[in-house]
Formats: C-alpha cells, sequence, structure tokens
C-alpha cells in the first residue's frame, strides 16, 4: 500500500490530496482569485492527513505538480514538498502539470491540448493525442489565428485551462472545445504519482528545481 501526498500550487487553485494505492482519500482545495498558497498549504496538508487519519510517518511519498505555472505557487509547492521529505526520510515525486491538467478533459478526442495562462496573448501549452500520449512538448506560445491548426484539421481538440480564454476569441474552428473553468488539481496527480512511484521515478530532493519554462521577470 502506498501513501502518497500530492501537492498542487502552480496555478490560482491550491490543491492537496492524499491518495492511498492511485485513489483518492482525502482532498482539500481553494481557488480564490488571489493565491492563498502561503496561508492554506500547511493547514490543508495537516486537513488531509487527519481526515484520512493517516500520519506524516505513514507517507510513502510526496508527490509535487513540477510545473509550468506561476513562478511564486511553484516555489511554494516545492519547498514544501521538499521539506516533508527531508524530514520524513521519503521520495519526492514530480507530476508535469499540463498532465494532470489534460487528465481533467473526460470526452472522447483526437487530441487533448493544456493551456496555462502566461503573459498578454502568450500560453503555456502541451499536445496529447488520444491516447493521452504527449506528442509535443511543452512550450511558451503566442497564439494567433492559425495556432493548432494541423490538429483542428484532424478531428476533435480539446483545450482546456486558463489559457483557453485567450484563444476561444480567436479561434473559430468547428473541431475545437474549449473548457476554460478547468485548472490543475491534486485529484489528477494521484494515478500519475502512483506510477511514477511503482516505477521508481524518483527526484533527487536536493536538486530538484520547479519547471518554470520562462525566466522569472521581476514587476514593478
Amino acid at each position: 500500500m502506498a501513501n502518497i501526498l500530492c501537492i498542487e500550487t502552480a496555478t490560482t487553485n491550491c490543491s492537496v490530496a492524499l491518495s492511498v494505492n492511485g485513489s483518492v482519500c482525502s482532498l482539500r482545495e481553494d481557488n480564490t482569485k488571489g493565491y492563498s498558497h502561503a496561508e492554506k498549504l500547511h493547514v490543508f496538508i495537516d486537513e488531509v492527513l487527519k481526515e484520512a487519519e493517516i500520519s506524516k510517518n505513514n507517507l510513502d511519498a510526496i508527490a509535487v505538480s513540477k510545473g509550468p505555472g506561476s513562478y511564486t505557487g511553484l516555489r511554494i509547492g516545492v519547498s514544501a514538498a521538499k521539506g516533508l521529505c527531508f524530514a520524513l526520510d521519503i521520495p519526492l515525486l514530480s507530476v508535469a502539470t499540463l498532465e494532470s491538467l489534460m487528465l481533467q478533459s473526460e470526452e472522447a478526442a483526437q487530441f487533448y491540448i493544456p493551456m496555462l495562462d502566461a503573459r498578454r496573448m502568450e500560453v503555456y501549452s502541451a499536445v496529447f493525442d488520444n491516447h493521452r500520449i504527449q506528442i509535443r512538448e511543452t512550450e511558451a506560445q503566442i497564439l494567433n489565428e492559425e495556432s493548432f491548426q494541423e490538429y483542428l484539421e484532424r478531428g476533435k481538440v480539446i483545450f482546456s485551462g486558463s489559457g483557453v480564454e485567450k484563444f476561444k476569441g480567436i479561434c473559430n474552428h468547428p473541431n475545437a472545445s474549449f473548457n476554460a473553468e478547468a485548472l490543475p488539481s491534486a485529484i489528477q496527480m494521484t494515478p500519475i504519482a502512483q506510477r511514477k512511484y511503482e516505477n521508481s521515478k524518483l527526484e533527487d530532493v536536493a536538486y530538484f528545481e520547479p519547471y518554470y519554462l520562462k525566466d522569472f521577470i521581476v514587476g514593478k
């Protein structure tokens, strides 16, 4: 039996789930418009463990959403995950944020394209086929009317995530389906984390860093 604590902080959704053998047995989430991660994350961790009646000492691994996403959100999540791994001497697992976001789309489609809002008309996106296998690497790209045409011409494409609103306004293709409400959640992290744990695909706790994709830019 594997008890894995899953932490998702890449967007405004502060999400924590406890996975037992790949199934969620406890969940806490807060998707307020302002980032609540610093205030809520450790509270949520304590609450999911208490609800599941599992102590920190009975955890087998910590899984964290690795990005891309919010710089601050990712750092908060990864810092908490690494701290727990060090303290409990358990392994660290990382889950690609766009992969778990893609799993929220339950409809059948030829392609799945999760996208997260970046700056202006830019998004972070990846492309998955109908078997949920990633076929195009994660990119930061500027959207225009021709974006993703090679996939739209071949069948139904489901676009999901906070970047969808930008693309929805300029894409009129009949094969496009949009889910702008979807945000990465610890729920969809659980099957990926379980698979990685079983296959010993672990991160080096000392050197692991979030996948920012773009350099950090300090605002005024």
